[in-house]
């Protein structure tokens, strides 16, 4: 009874909450609850940290040198063609960089906001192909805490980001994570490429760098609202939540920079022109 009382409360809170989502969503893919996003992301953790790595602990690694540059140039390709979206939908025809609040209306400018948002938010689960390929290839020390974690918390994340405030100022850090992975993409692109490629990666210890400057801007920019006097953003709990994971992800690849290139304790094996032999 008890529980069955439980389970009603928690029903009509659901209920409540969801009322003030934006209808702009209402009938889009993955968008009607949260549900279908966590049992992805679920499944998504299962099967690289446990399944994936059973399946093929007797098995040859497979050789996806091919899938993974078609891969890589098409997040490429995708990542260029969103960060062109959030300047057009914004960040380049008005925002102020500073107390940008959400367009809820249906103007073209909106709308566009909107599609790009949630083909952000679709992206990531794109993306989750990352770690699939490690297990494939069985490079199961690159599924680290950090790549795993990462990997899953923004889809998920996202959801609720897309589902009530598409635009504003919580989209500055999508905007810099697509630019960033026009980079790094491009990185692994080229990696997959084979040795032959490899004498073109001597900028490889940039790409933490580059991850750290954007989590400083991210971290930077969001937290500029809690110094701007009535900034009517509608979803402040959301800044807070960015604030906390670019400040968060900014500690943890401080802590991977530091290991990894201060005291070299994840240096990778060499070959010439220091290029790892585990891309």
């Amino acid at each position: 009874m008890a529980f069955s009382n439980l389970t009603s409360k928690a029903v009509l809170l659901y209920d409540e909450w969801i009322k003030d989502a934006d209808p702009r969503l209402e009938g889009w893919p993955l968008m009607s609850s949260p549900f279908p996003t966590t049992f992805i992301v679920v499944t998504y953790i299962y099967f690289v940290t446990s399944l994936g790595p059973r399946i093929m602990e007797n098995k040859k690694p497979f050789e996806l040198r091919q899938i993974m540059a078609l891969y890589n140039f098409s997040v490429v390709a995708l990542s260029i063609y969103m960060t062109y979206e959030f300047l057009m939908s914004g960040w380049a025809t008005g925002y102020s960089f500073r107390c940008d609040i959400v367009d809820y209306s249906r103007s073209p400018t909106a709308l566009r906001m909107v599609r790009t948002c949630w083909l952000y938010y679709f992206s990531k689960f794109i993306e989750l192909l990352d770690t699939i390929f490690f297990v494939l290839r069985k490079k199961n020390n690159q599924v680290t805490f950090l790549h795993v974690f990462h990997h899953s918390i923004m889809p998920w994340t996202w959801w609720f980001g897309v589902k009530f405030a598409a635009g504003g100022l919580g989209t500055f850090h999508a905007l810099l994570n697509c630019i960033v992975h026009v980079v790094m993409y491009t990185y692994y692109g080229i990696c997959s490429l084979g040795p032959t490629y490899y004498k073109y990666l001597w900028w490889k210890k940039y790409m933490t760098t580059i991850q750290l400057v954007q989590f400083v801007l991210v971290t930077g920019h969001i937290g500029l609202i809690y110094f701007m006097d009535d900034c009517p953003y509608q979803y402040p709990i959301f800044m807070f939540i960015i604030w906390l994971y670019g400040s968060m992800f900014l500690v943890l690849f401080l802590h991977f920079w530091y290991h990894a290139y201060t005291k070299g304790k994840r240096l990778p094996k060499m070959v010439k022109n220091g290029i790892s032999k585990d891309q």
